[in-house]
């Protein structure tokens, strides 16, 4: 874990050093747990965008897209039951002054005992070799056994103690489970307090006039009021999605682990409308489907899991996460849910509005079911730092840092590069850069030793490294440097761009 721990701080200083990722407001000593992207950082988390956006919109014929208002009636949030009850559970070590999640030193403690079980089923996997059988091992090891039953009893007291707001016994519970402090190491609690984490705000022009809104906590709900709007427009047969990417806030008190965790963050969501007695089977291809897409950026799967819901929201009747190992351990990256109907029957309600889609198969009207998923770009961003950045040692002895990014997510997909700053390469070089540009992220660099160039490349991610050197003059070939295998080869500038097409085509 503290070997985990040091990976992340290089990746956090990292991200700083090539223009990933600043600290807001740092000339004024920085703004708690909001981020600027910089300038390799805003590329890579629009191609990001790009990605997902294309494959849920581009790619399917029956969902389109949405920006909605960040500002939004009042009422909608009443009506979503934000109002009411979009809170979290807190709690403060008296020593360390720190505040965490009630539920996530919780979960985390049951996590710890899931990460017993996966050590003694792997011990036992290579032990018994290919005659191992997990599901046997699973159901009849004494030590896995307590184990889930630890998880299973804590978990039902948890889920319990949360669904009767007995805020006491998620205290006593954690006092049980002899809980500490990560800073102070004790066990030194207060009472566990609900915390609601909305931020509100006024319009209108005067104050005694003013309005009390929401800064939207989701973007979920601007796609429900607006499903008449986009089906009646567009035409939309059931079934039918509408996807948004679009900023959301929460005023998170316990907002740690940099961008993991923010009071300012990018959704990418799609609500998927159904008819009604097929929603777990749309939850089941969903579920399916967006695994699929993260696998498709060549991470393996092995990074990736899910955890089913034990403890449902009170909209949904199905609920899993895609967890993506960071180096703070296995997380939420992705959320897939069965909505049910009833966001669009709460707005039916608290709007006065019929909100229903009339079936022509089934000659009736009903209020459709919904399947989510929502991902945050910001972790899907952080993962993607997170599993490209790597320490290399070489061949003679020499090390390097390399972002091994899906090349579809580079920031720049080449960069130009002449070999010196004169003889006419620069200006052969602008050449190459000229034409390359209207078609790729490319960057032109000649200041510094060309090693010294492709370190920097190489430390941003850049797939290619185009050196433009005295045998180009003479017959235009370039050396093509890749990024991972630091491989060189010679081939002429007409081909280039057939080259990094292919490379940066994704899946």
């Amino acid at each position: 874990m503290a070997q985990n721990e040091e990976i992340f701080k290089k990746i956090i200083s990292h991200a700083k050093e090539y223009g990933f990722v600043f600290p807001s407001s740092e000339i004024y000593d920085g703004l708690s747990a909001v981020y600027d992207y910089g300038q390799n950082g805003v590329e890579l988390k629009n191609n990001i965008r790009q990605y997902w956006w294309k494959s849920m919109v581009q790619h399917h014929e029956n969902i389109v897209g949405l920006d909605s208002a960040i500002f939004m009636h009042p009422t909608i949030w009443k009506a979503s039951g934000h109002v009411d009850a979009f809170s979290d559970p807190l709690i403060d070590n008296r020593d360390s002054k720190k505040r965490y999640r009630a539920d996530v030193l919780i979960e985390d403690q049951l996590a710890k005992w899931q990460d017993k079980i996966d050590k003694e089923v792997e011990k036992a996997a290579k032990r018994f070799g290919d005659t191992f059988d997990k599901d046997q091992f699973v159901a009849t090891n004494a030590r896995v056994l307590e184990y889930k039953e630890k998880i299973d009893t804590a978990s039902r007291r948890f889920y319990g103690a949360m669904e009767r707001n007995d805020l006491a016994d998620v205290k006593k519970l954690i006092e049980e489970l002899e809980i500490v402090c990560p800073v102070s190491g004790s066990r030194n609690w207060t009472d566990v307090r609900q915390f609601n984490l909305m931020f509100s705000t006024s319009m209108g022009s005067v104050s005694e006039d003013a309005n009390v809104i929401y800064l939207r906590p989701e973007t979920a709900q601007g796609i429900f009021v607006n499903y008449l709007n986009v089906q009646k427009t567009g035409r939309m047969k059931i079934p039918f999605g509408i996807a948004q990417t679009g900023k959301a806030f929460r005023n998170e008190i316990v907002a740690r682990q940099f961008i993991f965790r923010m009071r300012e963050f990018e959704q990418m969501e799609m609500q998927f409308f159904v008819r009604p007695g097929t929603e777990l089977e749309w939850f089941e291809k969903w579920k399916e489907t967006r695994l699929n897409w993260h696998l498709s950026l060549g991470i393996p799967a092995s990074k990736y899991r899910f955890h089913k819901h034990e403890k449902l929201a009170h909209y949904a009747n199905a609920a899993a996460d895609i967890e993506f190992e960071f180096p703070i351990g296995f997380k939420e990256l992705e959320g897939i849910h069965s909505r049910t109907d009833f966001d669009l029957k709460a707005h039916q309600e608290y709007s006065g509005k019929k909100i229903q889609y009339f079936d022509p198969e089934l000659n009736e009207n009903y209020v459709p079911y919904v399947i989510e998923t929502s991902i945050g770009l910001d972790r899907t961003f952080l993962a993607m730092l997170s599993f490209a950045y790597t320490e290399e040692k070489l061949e003679d002895g020499s090390e390097r840092v390399v972002l091994r990014l899906p090349a579809v997510l580079a920031p720049f997909k080449c960069a130009i590069l002449p070999l010196v700053a004169k003889d006419g390469l620069p200006e052969k070089a602008r050449e190459i850069m000229d034409v390359l540009k209207y078609d790729f992220m490319c960057q032109y660099e000649e200041k510094d030793s060309i090693g010294k160039r492709y370190r920097r490349h190489d430390a941003i991610g850049t797939p290619y490294c185009i050196t433009v050197d005295h045998q180009t003059l003479e017959d235009n070939t370039v050396t093509i440097r890749d990024r991972d295998t630091m491989k060189q080869d010679r081939i002429p500038i007409e081909k280039i761009a057939e080259l990094v097409r292919i490379k940066v085509k994704g899946n």
